[in-house]
């Protein structure tokens, strides 16, 4: 029996969509049933091609095609007449789009060869985007609807809140974004008090670090952490802050290892893998109440869901002053994350998923 081929396309090739889509490569090195490919664009800032061969050695071929995150009708047709060629000369049996550049333009390739099976995976859908106007995030709603009226395909939503959209677009189905718990090492100690709380991720719009700065000053005794680097690292001017720039993932790790609490104040999220890390890690997390964050974070469960400043300060204060609340949500991030964002699990149906197309 020939292999089933699956070609990822995906125009960001960094941060989280990076992450899982190697992820999903790693799982399948070694599976005879299948044959991974990749379409990914050089394009974006902190792409870095030696770490992708690096990192894709073995378990995929790859395909570099220049795409852009915005609309530009020259550039993207280009794109697609590129994609369209090099689909025709693999010959998948799967396409699987991540995020909505490819999710338009590889469709209409993924149509234009007609010989595939098409799914999505939006990671954070366009119009969730809390960094364009009202205007432009209805746009992005109704081309991700009509996209899937004219183009077709399944969207394999990344997480629970994610695939409440998708069902409102078309035929969906969740299959939940996962890591590897006990691939961490030692997991810490439980926490005596708190005196560092940390994030981890770009200093982007998206991550808010404006908040993460009003949360720090408002705690002036406790050490707070930034794990990464970017365009918005003058923003965080609090005293107590640590910016500590990128470093090697098993630092990263250690680094949250050293937390009391994990901190996210992003404006919008897909799923996000630093959440489900720290969760393994066992540490409390305090969030905003966005889609993704929701998904990974039951508030009064594993951490506190905030909408506002004060939001914020309280939940701090609870942990502060309530050890034992702090330790039992220890506990139960660890247990949420075992339970629900098991990655050999979740990629266990998307095997299924990719199997069912022969």
């Amino acid at each position: 029996m020939s292999k089933i081929k699956v070609l990822h396309i995906s125009e960001p090739f960094v941060a989280g969509v990076y992450k899982y889509i190697k992820d999903i490569c790693h799982f399948f090195e070694g599976n005879a049933k299948f044959e991974q490919h990749v379409i990914y664009s050089p394009s974006r800032e902190g792409t870095s091609l030696e770490k992708i061969e690096g990192d894709f050695k073995n378990t995929a071929f790859l395909y570099p095609i220049a795409m852009q995150r915005s609309i530009s009708p020259l550039k993207d047709f280009s794109a697609l007449v590129q994609i369209h060629k090099t689909i025709k000369s693999i010959r998948p049996d799967v396409i699987h789009l991540h995020s909505s550049k490819a999710g338009i333009i590889g469709r209409i390739a993924g149509r234009m060869y007609n010989k595939a099976e098409i799914f999505y995976t939006p990671n954070g859908y366009a119009f969730v985007r809390q960094d364009i106007s009202p205007l432009k995030q209805k746009s992005f709603f109704f081309i991700e609807k009509y996209a899937n009226v004219l183009l077709g395909g399944t969207t394999l939503a990344c997480g629970d809140t994610e695939y409440d959209l998708a069902k409102k677009i078309g035929p969906s189905q969740l299959i939940r974004n996962g890591i590897v718990p006990d691939s961490f090492g030692d997991l810490p100690k439980v926490s005596q008090k708190v005196q560092t709380i940390g994030s981890v991720g770009r200093l982007s719009n998206q991550k808010n670090p404006q908040l993460f700065n009003k949360v720090a000053k408002c705690f002036p005794s406790i050490q707070f952490v930034w794990v990464g680097d970017g365009e918005l690292r003058h923003e965080l001017t609090s005293k107590n802050i640590i910016i500590t720039g990128w470093k090697p993932n098993q630092e990263v790790i250690q680094m949250v290892k050293d937390f009391d609490v994990f901190i996210q104040t992003s404006l919008w999220e897909g799923l996000p893998f630093t959440i489900l890390e720290a969760m393994a890690l066992r540490k409390p997390i305090i969030a905003t109440d966005v889609i993704g964050n929701k998904d990974a974070v039951e508030h009064g469960y594993n951490g506190f869901l905030c909408s506002s400043l004060d939001d914020f300060k309280n939940a701090v204060l609870q942990l502060i002053q309530n050890k034992s609340l702090r330790n039992k949500m220890e506990t139960n991030s660890r247990e949420r994350v075992v339970e629900l964002f098991d990655q050999n699990k979740n990629f266990k149906e998307l095997e299924m998923v990719y199997s069912s197309v022969k």
